[in-house]
């Protein structure tokens, strides 16, 4: 199983998350499977369908409306 690859608050769009495949986790976005968006903010990670990367928040990080 691969790691699963941290993200800080600010790499979340601002819907609260990612999009699978991710420059982040070392893809290609071309060469991977379908865009897919996952909602990192609701539980703190999320895993993506197709090839099961699991992206989440980095301990500390926190998603919300503490501006």
């Amino acid at each position: 199983m691969s790691q699963a690859i941290e993200l800080l608050a600010k790499d979340l769009n601002p819907q609260g998350g990612v999009f699978c495949p991710s420059p982040k986790a070392d893809m290609k976005v071309w060469n991977n499977h379908p865009k897919v968006y996952l909602d990192v903010a609701r539980e703190g990670h999320a895993k993506c369908p197709y090839c099961g990367t699991v992206y989440q928040l980095k301990p500390g990080e926190t998603v919300g409306s503490s501006h």
